[in-house]
């Protein structure tokens, strides 16, 4: 793997090289033997989108930064804004580089399996007849082909689309260029027919450079050429001032601008010709500030994510049936089974349909008279949504707040809130200045002359789809202290300037840094006084200096801290005098790594949080967020134990230090794969 110099100020390492080295161990799982052929080929794809955000996003942030002339050393890890993108650069590089060579390692190894991925020089005559037809019934009718000359100016390149830069040397060498665009709406791969056992495959780039002759007929042209380019836009939505719009009007007409965003990124074919790349880059106003990428063939390596199976469940990883959760049934009520104790989901070892059936049970239940819940991103098709409307269609007073600025999900919402809007429901857009990312609902329920408080809060999205491959805790409860808590935030999001305090959860952005300094400082205290000091999270990313700089006072303190963070993590363990007692593990497998668990050891008697909330300053200061404590005992020891699982992997964890190697944790037990002996474990419970 790629190795990252040692990229920091001596406290931290730079948040943008430390995602480059988390997306490093996405491209770890395309050569490990360990993961299936087809699958290697889509944690390939998981790699290339993930990159695409990237520079959508940090990439574009660090430009900004530079253009208004600022060093933004302080901010950035102690590293210049011009110097950290040139430093993005070469690692991107050299990552693109080696993402190309493991594709074409893969490749030989699936034509062993007796799959072939060809290309237009390999089309055989029992093919040609397919991808004729192929092309004049499915594809040419999708194409948008530009011709380009001096005269015209050249439309704006839609981000992350993939073009096909054709040079046609005519008559007198008189150069004409041009641009395909590859239809978005075909898939990017196609299968030709089989013969006998061998399965081929051609990409729709190939389909196109086979069928130019067939494009361009009406050109004279001596010979002709076609390669591969990609731009990538700033990603940050700008939002206009006009008071006569609606929100959702200005984030729709956001999202529009956004296709149209400055470059920030422009990928091309190595083997271009110079002439036609110094033609459109001019053309397109590509200048030193963007991110110019040699590459391979081929481009949107994204799309491997949706490579087919063809059919080969042995390429493939076995599937698992979501489990159900012991205690609750789909045959009885949800609520009465909430009132004797506190139940955990933990997606997507146990089916999220749970969350469906509590909704859908509130909407049907006579005795319910609200519904409200906080919406970040929903599925393409949403049962959460569905369930809502039906609620609101059967009288109850449904509220939903919606955050239309999750990014890149923005349309996904808009066009669920204007559905929900037409059905009754009540809109709340979020809170001025802050993204309301905390993932909670509450039900009221008459009993006699009371209402009874009923809900759920949970480190994820409410989204059907992701937590199929989401790893996210779900606390179902009626613990009327917890939901007391609950119906405050709601009643934030109504009258935001009236800032409440809580008895039981911790909420960003008021209380969250100032709770778990308390529960640090208490871990701290517990070591002066001879007992034991130990705190345990697990997140997607830690960036905030503070609360790194907290942890690096506990360490010093005597306490011991295990981390296991997927992603981003700036803290740099086990430096004599600052983190010799941190220890950090990043787990990357077939699932994707989402919950968020705080543990502290409060002398013997754990106190145990699930959140929202990563350790990064946006989360902390700047969004609505929720840490919501664990009173169940049960539930706790859930907890504790998946935790010990993940913590003790010994086959899909790397180790998080100075060296950002990414070395596979090793040690003399027995292999341990967290993910497969996680979904064991609520295995076994079921059988208890």
């Amino acid at each position: 793997m790629i190795k990252a110099e040692p990229v920091h100020n001596n406290s931290y390492i730079n948040r943008e090289i430390s995602w480059l080295q988390f997306n490093a161990r996405v491209l770890q799982e395309a050569t490990c033997n360990n993961v299936p052929l087809i699958e290697r080929l889509r944690f390939l794809g998981i790699f290339s989108n993930n990159l695409d955000e990237f520079f959508k996003v940090r990439y574009a942030t660090v430009k900004r930064i530079v253009e208004a002339g600022k060093g933004g050393k302080n901010e950035l890890g102690g590293i210049k804004a011009k110097e950290l993108l040139d430093i993005i650069t070469q690692i991107v590089i050299k990552q693109q580089s080696e993402s190309l060579d493991i594709l074409n390692d893969v490749k030989s190894k699936l034509e062993k399996e007796d799959i072939y991925i060809i290309n237009e020089t390999q089309i055989d005559e029992s093919q040609e007849e397919f991808i004729r037809n192929y092309f004049i019934k499915t594809v040419s009718p999708a194409l948008v082909t530009i011709i380009l000359n001096d005269l015209v100016v050249l439309p704006n390149l839609k981000d992350s689309a993939a073009y096909l830069a054709v040079r046609m040397l005519m008559a007198g060498d008189h150069k004409q260029f041009a641009l395909i665009e590859i239809p978005k709406s075909i898939d990017r791969f196609v299968e030709l027919p089989k013969q006998g056992n061998k399965s081929y495959i051609i990409l729709i780039d190939d389909l196109l450079r086979y069928c130019l002759r067939d494009i361009f007929n009406i050109f004279d042209y001596k010979t002709i050429s076609a390669h591969m380019i990609k731009i990538t836009r700033d990603g940050e939505l700008d939002f206009d001032s006009d008071l006569s719009k609606s929100f959702i009007e200005k984030i729709s007409d956001s999202v529009k601008h956004r296709q149209v965003g400055e470059p920030v990124r422009f990928v091309y074919d190595k083997t271009i010709h110079k002439e036609t790349l110094q033609y459109l880059m001019s053309k397109m106003g590509i200048d030193d500030t963007d991110s110019i990428i040699p590459g391979g063939r081929y481009h949107n390596r994204r799309d491997y994510m949706g490579f087919p199976s063809l059919g080969r469940q042995d390429l493939l990883y076995d599937k698992i049936d979501p489990l159900p959760i012991k205690g609750l049934t789909f045959q009885e009520s949800i609520f009465q089974a909430i009132t004797k104790k506190d139940y955990l989901l933990y997606a997507p070892y146990q089916t999220f349909s749970y969350v469906v059936k509590f909704l859908r049970e509130a909407a049907l239940d006579p005795k319910v008279k609200t519904i409200k819940i906080t919406i970040y991103r929903l599925a393409e098709i949403s049962h959460i949504a569905s369930s809502l409307i039906n609620a609101a269609i059967n009288g109850k007073a449904v509220t939903v707040s919606i955050e239309l600025r999750a990014r890149f999900d923005e349309q996904a919402n808009i066009d669920y809130a204007e559905q929900m809007q037409s059905e009754g429901i009540n809109l709340i857009f979020g809170v001025a200045g802050l993204k309301v990312h905390s993932k909670m609902c509450i039900v009221e329920r008459e009993e006699g002359k009371k209402l009874k408080r009923y809900g759920f809060i949970s480190t994820g999205n409410f989204n059907e789809s992701t937590a199929k491959i989401y790893t996210d805790y779900t606390l179902f409860t009626a613990d009327q202290r917890i939901l007391k808590d609950v119906n405050k935030i709601f009643s934030f999001f109504q009258a935001n300037y009236k800032i409440y305090s809580y008895k039981h959860l911790i909420v960003s952005p008021h209380y969250t840094q100032k709770s778990i300094f308390k529960l640090i400082d208490k871990e701290i205290e517990n070591v002066k006084n001879g007992k034991e000091g130990l705190i345990r999270l697990k997140m997607n990313s830690v960036s905030s200096y503070t609360m790194i700089d907290k942890l690096y006072e506990a360490s010093r303190g005597g306490v011991k801290i295990q981390m296991i963070v997927r992603g981003i993590c700036s803290l740099i363990p086990g430096i004599k005098g600052m983190s010799e007692n941190i220890e950090v593990i990043s787990v990357v497998d077939k699932f994707l790594e989402h919950s968020r668990v705080y543990m502290f050891g409060n002398d013997g008697d754990m106190k145990i949080y699930i959140s929202s909330a990563d350790w990064m300053s946006r989360n902390i200061e700047n969004r609505v967020e929720v840490s919501c404590p664990i009173y169940d005992e049960d539930v706790k020891k859930e907890i504790i134990e998946t935790f010990d699982i993940s913590w003790n992997d010994n086959v899909k964890a790397r180790i998080l230090n100075d060296s950002q190697e990414n070395q596979y944790k090793v040690n003399d037990k027995e292999p341990l794969r967290s993910q497969y002996v996680v979904y064991d474990y609520y295995l076994k419970k079921l059988e208890e």
